[in-house]
């Protein structure tokens, strides 16, 4: 298989995630999913990435929709259509599989996937993490990450825009 079709094999619609998941699960594969926009890969997003698939055998991205980074991040958001993004997430080596949400929340995604683990930045709290309901219930856990400090998309956005 070439490079772009292992890339390719990593973007899912949800049906065919579906698929893969219960695949995983057959084989006994401790499932983390986390989810958000990440508009503009940076030090921080990849430092994240790897800790979350760390907690795990498989790391499923949910990706928010450009109507729905839109909707949370405001009109000039993303930067990045969701293509490029997929594209991108997929080309990380610590990602198994990406696959876009246009819901206001991954809940319904995380419904399909069932995740051992589920994964948040720290400035959540585990408790209020969309999905906590859902990942306890079947005897998983809820953890959240440490970001870098100084690495976040609207930084790098300000710095642009002060260039």
């Amino acid at each position: 298989m070439t490079h772009i079709e292992i890339l390719n094999n990593k973007i899912h619609t949800w049906e065919t995630l579906k698929t893969q998941v219960a695949t995983w699960q057959a084989h006994g594969k401790k499932i983390v999913f986390s989810n958000g926009c990440f508009d503009l890969l940076h030090k921080g997003h990849i430092d994240y990435l790897n800790r979350a698939a760390d907690l795990g055998d498989v790391l499923v991205m949910g990706l928010n929709t450009d109507a729905s980074v839109s909707k949370l991040k405001g009109p000039h958001r993303p930067i990045q259509d969701e293509h490029s993004r997929l594209t991108i997430i997929a080309a990380l080596q610590c990602v198994n599989a990406v696959v876009l949400f246009n819901e206001e929340t991954p809940y319904d995604l995380i419904k399909l996937v069932q995740p051992d683990v589920l994964v948040k930045g720290s400035d959540y709290r585990p408790e209020n993490i969309v999905g906590f309901d859902i990942v306890m219930a079947k005897g998983g856990v809820v953890k959240t990450i440490d970001f870098l400090p100084g690495y976040s998309t609207s930084l790098i956005e300000k710095r642009i825009k002060e260039a």
